[in-house]
């Protein structure tokens, strides 16, 4: 099949390279979401696909978030539609949750920011090797909060302390300060990115694959997400009502501190 945002490149071992191509950011698009879909769809078919890669063909971006000029566009027409928000919020969840749940292993190559949803889809993937930029979720300095499955993975991952912090806070980590709270597998030296993920993907190809699949789904079971990602894209529609995410994405894009209004929960 041919992908209008994705680079498939198939290694040796059934390591399958998979570049994210969405100019000129990597913004998360309908376009994007339908192609990890039907990709997921297609790998897991072929049997010959033992380890799954994903990297960014962009140069200073692994995947960013949602597109805000077109997120601000369209907010009026959103907070008429009841449910549009949340149906969105919920799509984005069920491709990435296809991810995390692809029956063999999945890595995260990071060599730029991977802020918002780009966090989010790392998160994800089983293991995170990472070489340059900043990883985090930083909806709530736009008003927002993570809307494709950051407030349950970053949970499960850290814990309710560390993930409050910085989910709260919007920190933005850089990888010597991931990889010390356990947020990434492994830093490493942007020249070395490839090379040491292929190699680690090969070393997983060797075992026993499928074997680790049904581990994946046994260890799902003991920790299913389904109730808490319902109430996530419930809630990340609720932030639309308060009127902040429009104030924060405004500022954003004009590189302005951003003016929350104090009556903003009684909107809720």
């Amino acid at each position: 099949m041919s992908y209008s945002t994705l680079r498939i490149e198939r290694l040796d071992k059934g390591v399958v390279w998979v570049e994210i191509d969405n100019p000129p950011a990597n913004a998360i698009s309908d376009a994007l979401v339908d192609d990890l879909d039907a990709l997921l769809s297609e790998l897991e078919a072929d049997k010959t696909a033992r380890v799954l890669i994903l990297a960014s063909a962009h140069p200073k971006t692994f995947v960013a978030g949602a597109d805000l000029k077109m997120m601000t566009q369209n907010a009026s027409k959103y907070a008429g539609q009841g449910g549009a928000i949340r149906d969105a919020a919920s799509r984005m969840q069920r491709v990435f949750d296809r991810v995390a749940k692809f029956p063999r292993p999945v890595i995260a190559a990071i060599h730029g920011h991977a802020l918002g949803g780009g966090c989010e889809l790392a998160l994800a993937c089983d293991f995170r090797f990472m070489s340059g930029g900043t990883i985090g979720l930083t909806e709530v300095s736009l008003g927002l909060i993570p809307g494709a499955g950051g407030t349950q993975r970053m949970t499960l991952l850290l814990g309710r302390a560390k993930a409050t912090e910085l989910i709260f806070f919007a920190k933005r980590l850089s990888k010597e300060e991931a990889e010390a709270i356990g947020l990434i597998t492994k830093a490493v030296e942007p020249e070395q990115l490839r090379e040491e993920v292929i190699a680690f993907a090969e070393s997983l190809s060797e075992r026993a694959v499928f074997a680790m699949g049904l581990a994946k789904q046994a260890m799902d079971a003991a920790v299913p997400l389904d109730h808490g990602l319902t109430v996530e894209a419930e809630n990340f529609e609720r932030t639309f009502g308060t009127g902040e995410p429009l104030e924060g994405i405004a500022a954003f894009l004009q590189k302005r501190p951003a003016k929350f209004l104090k009556d903003a929960a009684a909107k809720a």
